[in-house]
């Protein structure tokens, strides 16, 4: 599928107003490294309270800057696809205001992006920073905010462990990326018969390639569709409270959409 197959990233930007203070500080190591091999990290265990139960990254600073990056990268890649860039300007926005969160989920486990969380602390020590003036602040230990569900964390993990369980391929990567960006059930669209068949060229050309590439597998391509499927339940509001409200405080994830995508 030539839409994707060429796509390149594009040269950097210059460092930006909310960016930059999501990427500045390279005091911190990376907790990913293009190739090299990805750290185990243990597996939180499914429970019948996780709905109720709240987390928040054991890390904040270190993994927000991996995602945020990871954000940024991915976002390079849709605008380089050509089919993308022939959309509408409105039709092009609201494709990435859908999908950023599978988009930089899908690229976090590409880019081999694992992450721990830890249980929130409880009401009242979060009461005491408030009403101290502490409220906007990391705690000693770097960690804020009230947190998002243990259950909805868990199935980030779970998508992350699938796919590299999967050992998906640099093209297979790009054509999941297709599947998720060209959604055609968003309202409005201008161009939704067009996004719909672009949509499924994406799968077509992920079917015809896993054909060539795994021949002894008949079964690799459904369990990419279940990965897929798996991406899409996730929840922005979960990875934007998670990866990015740590940094960006009351800051609008689309205004830092806004700012990533058109360089605003």
């Amino acid at each position: 599928m030539a839409c994707f197959d060429s796509c390149q990233c594009l040269g950097e930007r210059g460092q930006r107003s909310i960016l930059y203070s999501i990427l500045k500080n390279d005091n911190q190591p990376n907790q990913h490294s293009q190739g090299r091999t990805r750290l185990a990290v243990p597996q939180q265990q499914a429970c019948s309270c996780g709905s109720k139960k709240k987390v928040v990254l054991r890390s904040p600073q270190t993994t927000c800057k991996a995602a945020s990056a990871s954000l940024l990268k991915t976002l390079k890649f849709v605008k380089n696809v050509l089919c993308f860039r022939e959309l509408p300007a409105e039709d092009q926005l609201q494709l990435v205001r859908n999908s950023w969160a599978q988009l930089l989920v899908l690229g976090m486990a590409q880019d081999l992006i694992d992450f721990e969380t830890m249980e929130t602390p409880d009401f009242s020590m979060l009461q005491n920073i408030l009403t101290s003036g502490q409220g906007r602040q990391e705690t000693a230990h770097g960690r804020s905010g009230q947190g998002v569900s243990l259950t909805d964390v868990q199935g980030i993990k779970m998508f992350l462990n699938k796919c590299w369980g999967l050992d998906i391929s640099t093209k297979e990567y790009a054509y999941l990326k297709g599947a998720i960006l060209f959604n055609p059930d968003i309202a409005e669209l201008r161009c939704q018969s067009y996004i719909q068949a672009l949509q499924s060229e994406a799968h077509q050309a992920l079917n015809e390639y896993v054909k060539v590439t795994h021949r002894r597998d008949s079964t690799r391509f459904t369990k990419l569709f279940i990965a897929l499927s798996m991406l899409r339940s996730i929840n922005a509001n979960v990875v934007a409270g998670l990866f990015f409200k740590p940094v960006i405080g009351t800051v609008s994830m689309n205004e830092l959409l806004l700012e990533m995508f058109y360089g605003k």
